[in-house]
């Protein structure tokens, strides 16, 4: 278990990571690479990621369980995307985020998207799934506070990022069929893609609604009890 001490580059990390150099290698890898080398660039995110994890706590005891319990979530994200229509993946991100910080949010929405399509289906858009859901549930920890004691404010988040991950999806759509950003291409995409953007908005809409509660419970108790 690696834990960074040093405070500042913990913040660097923090930073940077989700913001810069993971969206740049999602960009890079969809641009400049083959298509073929797909899986290294998945591969390089997901280390990234675990440098952003491990930004988020600087004890090895607190880091070892959190890891525990953010296997658990990546887990039942795994099991959810079996579901047909309707998958929890996202409203899980989000839940994870608000309750057990910034980072183990990143790490089960970008971990989960690389492990499920293992079963799904590896391929370039792999590493735009693990950029989407990696943010939703990063901004989910940035915006805990507001989240944990709006119900409304909640449902809402959960809408706005079905959203968001069509549109960033449709940059990737986008990259493949035109092998540059078209916005023209960019809007069609966005309007085709309706039917799905509406069914990601509304499960997470539902499942938050269902989860949130009960899911925060027992993260609460977890951080109560073990100070994760």
């Amino acid at each position: 278990m690696i834990v960074i001490e040093n405070a500042g580059i913990r913040r660097f990390i923090k930073t940077a990571f989700p913001f810069i150099f993971i969206p740049a290698l999602v960009i890079l890898g969809a641009v400049v690479f083959d298509s073929r080398k797909h899986i290294i660039i998945s591969l390089g995110v997901a280390l990234m990621t675990l440098f952003v994890f491990f930004s988020g706590y600087e004890k090895k005891k607190t880091g070892t369980r959190r890891m525990v319990i953010a296997s658990v979530m990546i887990a039942l994200c795994v099991f959810g995307r079996f579901i047909p229509l309707f998958k929890p993946i996202t409203a899980v991100t989000i839940i994870t985020g608000m309750y057990l910080g910034s980072e183990t949010g990143f790490l089960v929405g970008a971990m989960s998207a690389i492990i499920s399509n293992i079963f799904m289906g590896q391929g370039p858009w792999t590493a735009f799934q693990m950029l989407a859901w990696g943010l939703i549930g990063f901004i989910a920890g940035l915006l805990s506070d507001p989240l944990r004691k709006s119900r409304v404010l909640l449902l809402t988040y959960g809408v706005v990022s079905g959203i968001a991950y069509s549109f960033i999806m449709d940059i990737w759509t986008t990259l493949w069929y035109s092998g540059e950003f078209d916005t023209a291409v960019y809007l069609s995409a966005l309007v085709t893609a309706i039917p799905y953007t509406v069914s990601y908005a509304v499960s997470n809409f539902i499942f938050l609604m269902f989860l949130a509660k009960p899911f925060g419970e027992k993260l609460e108790r977890l951080h109560i009890k073990y100070g994760v």
